[in-house]
């Protein structure tokens, strides 16, 4: 029983991430319109905030989190990551974001950090 506490404790939860990062999204993105000089402050802001509470979560992970925030516009947007790491403990997640003016998606990768 232990151990499967231990193993569950050790792999990534993409829901739990997930959650997370759309709550920074929301209080960041939410109620604004795209501006084009805001971007770069909005996208630090989410990755800043994303990864500063995945790491008060205290799970032995590594994290990396990019976001992407997009006008809409009629544009497409096309994105593809790949990853080699151990799928027992690792993991990652995205999360798709969108108001009436523009769209946001951040990844989350999460490598565990074995001790």
């Amino acid at each position: 029983m232990e151990e499967h506490q231990h193993k569950a404790e050790m792999s990534f939860s993409g829901d739990e991430a997930s959650s997370v990062v759309k709550e920074c999204v929301d209080v960041i993105l939410g109620g604004v319109d795209y501006d084009e000089s805001r971007v770069n402050e909005w996208m630090s802001a989410v990755v800043e905030q994303s990864l500063s509470l995945l790491v008060k979560m205290e799970k032995a992970f590594k994290y990396i989190v990019t976001c992407t925030v997009m006008q809409k516009r009629g544009g497409g947007l096309h994105t593809a990551s790949s990853s080699f790491w151990d799928n027992s403990t690792d993991g990652s997640c995205t999360v798709r974001w969108e108001n009436r003016t523009m769209y946001c998606v951040v990844n989350v990768f999460a490598v565990a950090i074995h001790l």
